[in-house]
């Protein structure tokens, strides 16, 4: 008899064995599986650019957000062979967190993982709707990405752009990020030639993009936020803080430089959030918006969902394009 819960489709000229389409991942909402994978093919045109040559991460609730998620560099068993895919290879120092090289191609096996000489990690490359729904099949939520992306032989380029992660400690929320984003905004504006973009996280806070094309250097990313942050915590106090130190947070943001640092990763604009209740996004946001939060003491802002992500899409067009 035929299996109820697989089903075969094409997809980009791929053959992908979809199951548990009306698996329920988002039990605030009843979200299932299959609207998971409309949500991406209909963000896609927006999302692969923020993927495209950037080594992904995931993490997957494969029994929903109600449950235990986990964490995933490697391409993990079985992964079709047309899912493009760049190796890595990792210190073991600070428990394998830092970025030393790199081998294109790679097997989908971490290979010394663990040994006294690193780690070699087989990453997923994403560039197309095949590969989205690849994802959503596997129950992969969340997609991190680094601020780099690989060349055509697998070599990690200097970072093409900056991220700064504004955290806020409760009972601070989004208002306060505006605040602060504007300060970042400002600072940045004698630095950078290009407009930074707001985007609300998805989660608590909100991260500041803004490309980087004339950083040639592979650090400058990273120095240039830290001094950022540590002005403007200088600056202030009352608002800002650039130690990730938790009893300094409380009613402050944290301004998060090191997600600038090789081995870190950011979620990625228009992915999806794992909350156990309704589907959030990582969605751009307009400066008017932050302007309008930052003037008053209440949150007008809210983290988006799927169809406002995809309305705001068609009426105001990929605010990050081009970042």
């Amino acid at each position: 008899m035929p299996d109820q819960h697989r089903t075969t489709v094409q997809v980009d000229g791929h053959r992908l064995a979809l199951t548990n389409l009306d698996k329920v991942l988002y039990p605030g909402s009843g979200t299932t599986k299959a609207e998971v994978m409309q949500y991406l093919m209909a963000v896609a045109p927006a999302l692969l650019p923020q993927l495209r040559d950037r080594p992904l991460t995931r993490v997957r609730w494969p029994h929903g957000t109600g449950d235990q998620s986990f964490f995933e560099k490697n391409l993990p068993a079985g992964s079709p062979r047309w899912v493009r895919r760049v190796e890595l290879a990792h210190s073991s120092r600070r428990s394998g967190d830092e970025l030393v090289g790199t081998r294109p191609g790679g097997s989908g096996r971490a290979s010394g993982s663990g040994s006294r000489g690193g780690e070699s990690i087989a990453y997923p490359l994403v560039d197309d709707v095949a590969g989205l729904v690849w994802l959503a099949n596997l129950s992969a939520l969340e997609l991190h990405v680094h601020q780099w992306r690989v060349d055509a032989a697998g070599r990690p380029r200097v970072p093409d752009r900056l991220v700064i992660d504004l955290d806020p400690g409760a009972p601070a929320g989004l208002a306060e990020c505006s605040r602060v984003a504007l300060l970042v905004r400002d600072a940045l504006a004698g630095v950078l030639p290009a407009t930074p973009v707001p985007v609300t996280s998805g989660n608590k806070g909100m991260q500041i993009y803004v490309p980087t094309p004339h950083l040639h250097e592979l650090d400058s990313t990273r120095a240039l936020a830290q001094g950022l942050a540590e002005t403007l915590a200088a600056q202030h106090p009352d608002l800002v803080v650039a130690r990730m130190t938790k009893a300094l947070r409380p009613g402050k943001v944290f301004l998060d430089w090191s997600q600038n640092t090789r081995a870190k990763t950011t979620i990625c604009p228009y992915s999806l959030r794992g909350r156990s209740g309704i589907p959030t996004v990582a969605a751009p946001r307009t400066w008017a918006e932050i302007e309008a939060a930052a003037s008053t003491e209440a949150d007008v802002l809210h983290q988006l969902g799927p169809r406002e992500v995809l309305s705001r899409l068609k009426i105001d067009g990929d605010l990050m394009a081009g970042v």
